[in-house]
């Protein structure tokens, strides 16, 4: 199984935030198969629960986030999301400066 990155590539920066997601506003589309914008990175930082991040494509990886942890997101990789204790958590997006 191939290994998530554990950090953002150098020369990104932080441009836009999602809005914090419960397990009552999480959208479906998250917890289906999406991806970011070409490009774009993602953290995943989760501020209350655990959350489950899975790549689609089989063998690239999956990891479960608690509270005060984070998830990088890479570019272009089709992902799902979903709870697996309640909680809270947002996403950040970067692109290269």
């Amino acid at each position: 199984m191939t290994q998530l990155p554990s950090r953002l590539p150098y020369g990104y920066e932080f441009y836009a935030r999602s809005p914090d997601f419960t397990p009552e506003t999480l959208p479906e589309r998250m917890r289906a198969g999406h991806s970011t914008k070409p490009g774009v990175w993602g953290l995943l930082r989760v501020s209350e629960g655990a959350v489950r991040y899975e790549v689609e494509s089989p063998g690239r990886g999956s990891a479960v986030a608690r509270s005060g942890e984070f998830v990088v997101i890479e570019a272009g990789a089709t992902h799902h999301v979903d709870f697996v204790e309640p909680g809270r958590f947002h996403v950040e997006f970067y692109r290269a400066s």
